[in-house]
């Protein structure tokens, strides 16, 4: 087969210039007479096949990462790439060509869940740069599975490259990101798809980063993402975002000037209306030819890889019958996602699991228990079956116990009948508690108020919350089913952290759900009910109020998320209880040196000293000397060794020397392992640590591994005083020394 890029340059050089920037257009229409069929760009799969009918729905991209499990997300991505080719080849036997039905994907969504109060940060893999690159590394290398030199379809990292909020501002604010930030937090999970999973496009976000449009950044889509990181594949401007660059920016003036800025600087197809204007720009000297015929060869590039223009049945993915879409073993899968998805936050004298044998009633009460909207979360498909909270334990209870069940009330609105008065279900839901042994609320949020701007509901903050409650009546409700005396757990579905300081005084048993997909209500109950033991880990911090955080339009990372935050979280990430438990031993390295071109290996001993079978995330975290980089003289957070979550970190805003300083992590992720373990059984772990792995940005970007005493935390939560009480256990600490500065 002769090379791709030679016979996409070829194809493009028989083109006219009508043509070629037709094909810029995400809706490109078909060039006949060289046997170009009509493509449409558009299409989603961000936790499954999107808007395009029935596909295996899995749990929301936030609950995926909640599971910290990297090899089930690449076996999701594989599924979704299967789904995609057996409806595209469906489709395109049937000569449909709409939008939904190709083969190049908008995901993963691989920005950093900054701010909790952010509506899309559901679409991401929390908060964490290395957990979200992991995790976006397996999910491009599952869905772009090769064979034959074929790709069965194409992923695309989005949205680069500063981007988590607010929503209602994304078409004309300024993301302003120091390099370091730049490069220690938003950055890192892009070029891990880019290099190593060699992601075949990326998208451009809304907003402008330092001053520049995204989508037409010549920081970001020249001088990092081509020339800094050798990136090959195309680029594709998020949805009608280049018209943002006069219309909302006001960085360019005409339609002409946005579509010449946005070719110029390295996008390739335009989701939008702006690049017929392509043709003005060339013929004006503001385009030159060559850059065009350069963008359409990206584009015609990937089209063949995906075997486009080959002969019908000589792809080896043409064979994928559409029998392949919703297999009883893909939902299957999909279940066991659910599965290690729930994180148990809280269970106060064991009350769960429950005894199904020493229940007679049980009361299910919340607007999101019989909800199927809440399963799913946004970018979805359809499912061919979904099971809600409520449905899944009235199946598994069966015969054995009675289920009552209240609506409780609206999700944000006050009744749930118009012509009813104000909090209009609350009489049924004390009847229910009254009647019931036990008491399940199911609250929380959904996509139509929490999501992107134009797909959510503007009720509080174009998809965007205000604050980290319930909202609406939810609170009242949940009051009063603490109020009966009954037994309460609660279940919160929604993408995002909440403050539950309420509930963790006042309910024995929290469960955080997610969106946890088409099989979701099934998960929950056989949760409750100890069919399974939860291993779930917060991928996001829960915060006890919105007051700690800086503004949710400063893109400082001081501050912010684990890494960074200088006050004691209600649930850390990284946390999440067992039925089982588990214990380290013999956690050792492979030696107490570091230097530019070395590694170091962790290696622990993992058993399962409870009593169910169970998964556990063994976690290895960094933290890198005092004064790295040229910081100053300040101390870092190191909670485990001085027990004070506050106060142990100076003002970092300034150097030793008075100028301007960066901010010093308290710690960062840089190792995982999952391991699943019958009753006491025990497995050797290891996991490797690379000079990447204790080295920090500099202002100036600069990768440096200072000389210094780095601290290696190993254990099965990050190393803080409050996720040592939530648990119990405490983290082994070990010490790795450079003897010298050197850049990376």
């Amino acid at each position: 087969m002769s090379n791709y890029r030679e016979r996409a340059a070829a194809l493009v050089a028989q083109m006219t210039l009508e043509e070629k920037v037709g094909q810029t257009l995400y809706n490109a229409p078909a060039v006949e007479r060289l046997g170009i069929p009509a493509y449409n760009w558009w299409n989603e799969a961000l936790h499954g096949v999107a808007r395009a009918g029935t596909a295996t729905v899995f749990p929301q991209a936030i609950g995926v990462a909640a599971t910290f499990d990297e090899d089930l997300t690449e076996k999701m991505a594989e599924i979704i790439g299967e789904e995609a080719r057996a409806k595209y080849n469906a489709q395109k036997e049937a000569g449909d060509r709409d939008i939904y039905k190709g083969l190049t994907f908008w995901a993963p969504n691989v920005n950093i869940f900054r701010d909790p109060r952010w509506g899309r940060g559901q679409e991401t893999y929390g908060e964490d740069p290395y957990l979200t690159s992991r995790m976006g590394v397996r999910f491009v290398e599952g869905l772009q599975e090769e064979k034959d030199g074929f790709m069965k379809a194409a992923a695309c990292a989005k949205h680069f490259a500063v981007h988590s909020g607010p929503e209602k501002l994304r078409h004309c604010f300024d993301a302003t990101a120091s390099r370091q930030d730049m490069y220690e937090t938003y950055l890192p999970a892009f070029k891990a798809c880019v290099q190593e999973a060699k992601v075949e496009a990326v998208m451009g976000a809304y907003n402008r980063t330092n001053g520049e449009p995204c989508c037409g950044s010549r920081t970001l889509l020249l001088d990092i993402l081509r020339k800094e990181w050798g990136f090959t594949g195309h680029v594709v401007s998020d949805c009608w975002a280049i018209k943002d660059f006069h219309e909302n920016h006001k960085i360019t003036k005409t339609p002409v000037e946005s579509a010449a800025m946005a070719m110029n600087n390295g996008c390739d197809v335009n989701c939008g209306c702006m690049f017929p204007y392509l043709l003005d720009a060339v013929r004006g000297g503001y385009v030159e030819e060559e850059r065009l015929d350069e963008a359409v060869t990206n584009l015609m590039e990937c089209r063949m890889k995906l075997g486009m223009f080959e002969e019908s049945g000589t792809v080896p993915f043409d064979a994928i019958g559409y029998e392949q879409v919703d297999t009883a073993e893909n939902r299957a899968v999909n279940l066991e996602i659910a599965r290690k998805s729930l994180v148990l936050l809280k269970n106060e004298g064991n009350l769960l699991p429950l005894d199904l044998d020493k229940i007679n009633t049980i009361g299910i009460i919340g607007p999101n228990a019989d909800s199927r909207k809440a399963l799913v979360g946004n970018y979805e498909g359809t499912a061919s079956r979904y099971v809600t909270v409520l449905e899944g334990i009235e199946d598994y209870a069966g015969d054995k116990a009675r289920v009552l069940y209240s609506e409780g009330c609206h999700l944000f609105e006050d009744r749930t009948s118009g012509l009813a008065m104000a909090n209009d279900r609350i009489s049924e839901v004390k009847a229910v508690c009254a009647a019931s042994d036990v008491v399940v609320a199911v609250l929380g949020l959904d996509s139509a108020i929490e999501g992107e701007e134009g797909d959510a509901g503007n009720e509080f903050a174009s998809g965007d919350k205000l604050d980290l409650q319930f909202p609406g009546l939810q609170p009242e409700v949940l009051r009063a089913a603490y109020e009966s005396n009954k037994p309460v757990i609660l279940v919160s579905m929604t993408g995002s952290a909440m403050a539950f300081n309420w509930e963790d005084s006042h309910i024995p048993a929290i469960v955080q759900a997610w969106y946890p997909g088409a099989q979701g209500g099934r998960a929950v109950a056989e949760l409750l009910f100890g069919a399974y033991s939860p291993e779930g880990k917060l991928p996001v911090t829960f915060y006890r109020t919105t007051e700690e955080l800086p503004e949710f339009t400063d893109y400082s990372m001081k501050g912010r998320t684990y890494r960074y935050m200088e006050r004691e979280a209600l649930y850390p990430f990284g946390f999440g209880l067992s039925y089982t438990s588990f214990a380290l031993s013999d956690v050792t390295l492979s030696g107490d040196k570091i230097t530019a071109g070395g590694e170091i290996k962790v290696s622990a001993r993992i058993k399962n000293t409870g009593v169910m079978a169970g998964g556990e995330t063994v976690q290895v975290y960094v933290k890198a000397p005092a004064g790295n980089a040229g910081s100053g003289e300040r101390e870092s957070r190191d909670v485990q060794e001085d027990g004070n979550m506050q106060g142990s970190r100076k003002d970092d805003s300034t150097a030793a020397d008075g100028s301007a300083s960066r901010h010093v992590p308290n710690y960062q992720l840089k190792g995982l392992k999952k391991a699943y373990l019958q009753p006491g059984e025990e497995r050797d772990v290891e996991i490797t640590l690379n000079a990447r792995a204790f080295a920090l940005y500099n202002e100036e970007a600069d990768l440096m591994l200072d000389k210094g005493v780095y601290t290696v935390y190993v254990g099965m939560q990050q190393p803080d005083k409050r996720s040592a009480a939530l648990t119990g256990r405490e983290i082994v600490c070990l010490t790795v020394s450079a003897e010298k500065t050197e850049k990376l």
